[in-house]
């Protein structure tokens, strides 16, 4: 073989060579690019199908709680901090009516969501007051329905008490999600 042979057969390799490093290197980030897509996607289902209901649903209980004790202010002539005891009918009535149009529909669309978007929940596990909510929910439904349908009174209220660890979670977990998303999109460009 001579060396301009030698030479030809040289350029071919070192092109095969190239070629096959390239397409490795690209192979690795069309893979690297498809996880990120598919994580992206992933956390776009988490904020429009759960953690985003889901905080908006606890910014609405937050600001229809503010309208309840507003309404008692002015009912029972000053600033209110709590709804119970009542004071008069009229106030188990308003109580009444906040339960069963506001309060317990929205109980309802958290469980909902909670439990139809399991697969949505952030990390390896569910927040110990996701559970907690499902039973201080559940706790007043039935009673409130007992209530209602056969007049056994109760305490107007969950026997177990709101955990308000919930709305911390919840509002904890979609900021988060809301960064890790943005910073997903801003690789991404």
């Amino acid at each position: 073989m001579e060396a301009k042979d030698w030479i030809a057969l040289g350029a071919v390799l070192a092109t095969a060579g190239g070629w096959g490093v390239g397409y490795v290197i690209n192979s690795n980030q069309n893979r690297r690019l498809e996880r990120m897509k598919t994580a992206v996607k992933h956390l776009e289902s988490q904020l429009q199908e759960l953690y985003g209901p889901l905080a908006f649903l606890i910014w609405e209980s937050e600001r229809s709680w503010k309208d309840l004790f507003d309404t008692l202010s002015v009912v029972r002539g000053g600033p209110q901090q709590s709804v119970f005891p009542f004071q008069n009918e009229s106030e188990l009535e308003l109580w009444l009516f906040w339960v069963d149009n506001d309060i317990l529909p929205r109980n309802e669309k958290i469980r909902e969501l909670l439990m139809s978007k399991t697969h949505l929940i952030d990390g390896g596990s569910m927040h110990w007051s996701y559970m907690e909510f499902l039973d201080f929910s559940n706790s007043w439904k039935i009673n409130h329905l007992r209530w209602k349908k056969q007049g056994i009174e109760y305490s107007w209220g969950s026997k177990i008490e709101y955990p308000h660890d919930f709305d911390r979670d919840v509002l904890g977990t979609f900021a988060s999600l809301k960064e890790k998303y943005e910073k997903f999109l801003a690789k991404l460009r």
